[in-house]
């Protein structure tokens, strides 16, 4: 009875403790939220990360994020100083073409500090349940009160919304 009782207590405290300890390859966020962005007004579609801070940030550190070109090419790459006292990361990429529907695109990030060490990595994959072909190749509007792009809106009330040829069908 009495080892059974000191296994039982070992395996407990083992599991209290796995539980507080961070992993090496953990780092200072947790991904929160990953999607397409697709703004029909103008016509452009874009990723958006979203990182959540779980433990402190040290001052002077840049996110980098590498985002898969659905276009196809080198990856699409943004850098973004990180504030200490933020408690929510937003990523965002430059505009996209050619995002297919339930094709995963890959993402990874770097946070690195002031002295040019990574801090953390984190690699994921995003999936469009849209396709980019939902969204026309000109934006709708233009100029800053939403003015009826006219090169959609035809003056004799025809309206072309375009179709992208770069991307494969």
């Amino acid at each position: 009875m009495k080892i059974r009782t000191i296994i039982l207590t070992a395996a407990i405290v083992g599991t209290a403790l796995a539980g507080c300890q961070r992993k090496d390859d953990e780092g200072p966020t947790q991904l929160s939220g990953r999607l397409f962005i697709f703004n029909y007004r103008v016509a452009s579609a874009s990723y958006m990360i979203t990182l959540k801070k779980i433990a402190p940030i040290p001052d002077g550190t840049t996110a980098v994020a590498e985002f898969e070109n659905p276009a196809g090419g080198d990856p699409l790459v943004v850098q973004q100083k990180i504030y200490s006292f933020w408690d929510k990361i937003t990523l965002e990429s430059p505009d996209l073409h050619c995002v297919r529907k339930d094709r995963p695109y890959s993402v990874s990030i770097k946070l690195v500090d002031a002295s040019d060490k990574t801090i953390q990595t984190i690699k994921t994959e995003v999936k469009s349940d849209l396709d980019q072909t939902v969204l026309p190749t000109k934006p709708l509007v233009v100029g800053p009160v939403y003015t009826a792009n006219p090169d959609v809106f035809k003056g004799d009330g025809s309206a072309d919304y375009g179709h992208d040829a770069a991307c494969p069908a």
